[in-house]
């Protein structure tokens, strides 16, 4: 068996601290194509599978024959929906969804069955000669229209409607009010590396499963469920992963691969290729928003209205979640006295849609902040003095009547952003220019658009979901092992358990053990939670080792234990009768501590959306600058500079990095990132038709500020850094195209025809 880890960080010779530049083990062979991901698995005499989808978005399945795709030599095994031990469906958060469609499919895509062969080719060979007839139905595509047709899931269309009313709006008015009615386009995460996993059967009649997971207990518990196996007989190792950004914290192929393995008794690869990972999981939701803002002559927002329709396609899956997040942050980071949202989260025959980077704040941040430029137009006020008069700060409250408690310098990373310098000019290299090279962009025809934007959002679970992790931190002859089961996909996590194992303990050599489900959970690796919730879990734990490693040494040289602290790598005593090298102490002594870090609970939103929900919050700022061919409608990003509240920083260099890629994610969605669906079928599942940010088309990333005012709490003052980035990126650009073209662009992305005929 060859199995790498993406996860285990090696040995160095001094590993870094809290607050230094922390290099990622697994960059360096990334770069030289070294790195091992989940399809580079192999165990000998593995099989590979495939999965037989629908290629309509709704039908009934009137017959199914498999005779030809079994007489194929090499084919092992199919499963389907009759071959499924225990629980039929499975879900994140609610259990909706069939491992095999049987009777009905309800997306494009939907999977049917999956077969194992002794060659991939096999068994694609083997899906294809699946004869399934179909009686087609006409799909159900418009989000709006769900709300009120027959359903087409026995548990209605309507997955969640929210009301929040705050203060007393319906009595609120205002010298100057303005409307949008705001339309986001469904995102993909676009991750380089496609869904795969290797699952091999166990002799005690469990399963192994090592796939690239955004949660591998989340994963365990649908699996073990639907295989009628108990949890400990379903085993979960992170394998090497090729981005996730939401979109791995569903299960795509889980129980598939771990079907055919126990079938088949042996090992079995399943993988996706890009065509299927469009369909093998979640998107970003495509929301249609209508919004009414309200000010004084003078500026001071008085009321937000809004009605928020989020398309969560063909199932639940963390729509609930990401609905309530779009909610609760409709407004924006701004004080305001009296709001009404109302939310809708319905079920179509789209693609289902649930988490991805930014969770509902993305699309609720480009409807708000195209508000606020509207009302600074009408009141003859500044944009950016506007967002100033309005900043909700510590102590202010939000729509939701919750007191802000910990940091939130909202104006101060306005006030950042809209200092930095302006690029310069662009200068006469076509590749300057709109459309690059090749194209017949003239520079005549060519506008400067200046765009701002502010966003924020909540950082940890919410709205009373018990916020847990578990680290097991081991000191072995003073080599420190950490293991924990955070998904590592790309955040960081390898470097930061690191360093802060090396911080609290001293010590210079440690390990971060690769992520299983051989140690408590540690929840999702989404919500911008595991910094503060997994390194916490590290911190507490590596504080408790500390405690024993104290014990022993006050006990060695007869000092009182609450005399005893470690002073950068020493342990000292007051009174001078110990001083050594924690190192030296340690030299042939074991410690081990397992320790749960749990959160104080959130409160669900009552009737009227009001409730402490959220544990934290984070805000950023963006400015963006654009050059648009007017005729054409090519549009350049010049430049984003942001300023964000980042809590304290624990590396440096992987700040940026997060940044940095979170900016790339909100200018695709603003200028070209959008699956298209008509009638329900996807047009463009191949990175050749569903477009992203290449190297040429990124704008400079100029960093204004990061603003660093530890929040009370959180492990070393620090909160989660990846996600506020994409959240008002998005929104300043489009605000910059506005700007450049004077057009109202209500919708994202942008297109051409947008700006030439908008």
């Amino acid at each position: 068996m060859n199995i790498a880890s993406a996860t285990s960080a090696g040995t160095r010779t001094r590993s870094p601290r809290v607050g230094e530049n922390a290099d990622r083990p697994d960059g360096i062979p990334k770069v030289r194509g070294e790195f091992a991901f989940t399809n580079d698995a192999w165990v000998d005499g593995m099989l590979y599978a495939r999965t037989v989808r629908s290629p309509h978005p709704s039908a009934r399945i009137v017959s199914v024959d498999y005779s030809a795709a079994l007489a194929l030599p090499g084919v092992v095994c199919i499963v389907t929906a009759d071959d499924v031990p225990g629980r039929a469906t499975y879900g994140l958060e609610h259990h909706d969804q069939p491992v095999f469609a049987s009777d009905v499919v309800r997306f494009h895509g939907e999977a049917i069955a999956a077969i194992a062969a002794d060659h991939p080719e096999t068994a694609r060979a083997a899906c294809a000669a699946v004869r399934v007839e179909y009686e087609v139905l006409i799909p159900l595509t418009d989000a709006e229209a769900a709300i009120t047709a027959a359903p087409i899931h026995p548990d209605g269309n309507v997955i969640r409607h929210l009301i929040v009313r705050h203060g007393d709006p319906a009595n609120a008015p205002g010298d100057v009010s303005v409307e949008g009615t705001y339309e986001v386009a469904m995102q993909d995460q676009a991750f380089l590396g496609p869904e795969c996993a290797l699952a091999i059967p166990g002799d005690d009649g469990g399963v192994d499963i090592h796939v690239a997971t955004q949660w591998l207990h989340a994963d365990r518990d649908q699996v073990s469920a639907c295989l009628g196996l108990d949890p400990e007989l379903v085993r979960l190792t992170m394998a090497g992963v090729g981005g996730a950004f939401g979109g791995r914290e569903d299960i795509s192929l889980q129980i598939h691969v771990a079907l055919l393995a126990l079938r088949s008794g042996r090992a079995v690869k399943l993988f996706y290729s890009r065509e299927e990972s469009f369909f093998g999981h979640v998107h970003r939701h495509p929301a249609r928003m209508w919004y009414r803002h309200s000010a004084t002559n003078d500026g001071r927002l008085t009321n937000v209205e809004a009605r928020l329709v989020f398309d969560g396609g063909a199932y639940a899956s963390t729509t609930s979640a990401v609905l309530a997040n779009a909610s609760c942050f409709a407004a924006g980071p701004y004080s305001v006295p009296n709001a009404l949202i109302e939310g809708w989260g319905v079920r179509t025959n789209n693609p289902s849609c649930g988490a991805m980077r930014g969770f509902g704040a993305v699309q609720t941040c480009f409807a708000h902040e195209a508000q606020m430029d509207k009302l600074a137009g009408a009141l003859g006020i500044d944009p950016i003095e506007l967002r100033r008069i309005n900043a909700l700060e510590p102590g202010g409250r939000n729509i939701t009547g919750q007191v802000i408690t910990g940091t939130l310098p909202t104006r101060a990373v306005i006030d950042a952003c809209a200092a930095h310098p302006l690029p310069p000019a662009a200068g006469d290299d076509m590749m300057e220019r709109p459309g690059g090279a090749g194209r017949t962009t003239d520079a005549g025809h060519v506008v400067r658009g200046v765009g701002f934007a502010v966003g924020w959002k909540n950082l940890m679970f919410s709205e009373g979901f018990d916020d847990y992790s578990t680290a097991r931190v081991r000191v072995d002859n003073g080599v420190v092992s950490v293991h924990t089961a955070c998904a590592e996909v790309g955040q960081g996590f390898v470097t930061l358990a690191q360093q802060i194992a090396s911080t609290v303990l001293g010590l210079d050599s440690v390990i971060v053990l690769p992520s299983d489900t051989a140690v408590g959970s540690a929840g999702s690796t989404s919500a911008s939670r595991q910094t503060w919730m997994s390194g916490g879990a590290v911190k507490l734990a590596c504080e408790a080792v500390l405690q024993a490693i104290i014990a022993d040494a006050a006990a060695t040289y007869g000092v009182a234990t609450d005399d005893v602290q470690l002073i950068d790598d020493r342990l000292m005593s007051a009174d001078g009768l110990l001083d050594i090298a924690i190192a030296d102490m340690v030299a042939g002594r074991s410690y081990d501590e397992t320790v749960e870090h749990h959160h104080a609970p959130t409160a669900t939103l009552d009737a009227n959306g009001q409730g402490d929900a959220h544990v934290s919050f984070a805000v950023a700022a963006h400015r963006a600058v654009v050059d648009v061919d007017l005729d054409l409608g090519l549009v350049r990003v010049v430049d984003v500079t942001t300023a964000q509240d980042v809590g304290r920083i624990l590396n440096p260099r992987q700040a940026v990095g997060q940044i940095e890629g979170g900016i790339a994610q909100g200018v695709g969605l603003a200028v070209m990132e959008e699956i298209v669906v008509r009638n329900g079928v996807v047009r463009n599942a191949s990175f050749t038709d569903y477009l992203i940010p290449t190297a040429l088309d990124m704008p400079t990333v100029s960093i204004a500020a990061l603003i660093e005012e530890p929040e009370p709490g959180a492990p070393f003052g620090a909160k989660g850094i990846g996600e506020p980035p994409t959240i008002s990126s998005t929104a300043a650009v489009v605000a910059a195209i506005r700007n450049a073209t004077g057009k109202a662009l209500a919708r994202t992305p942008v297109r051409p025809q947008d700006i030439v005929f908008g």
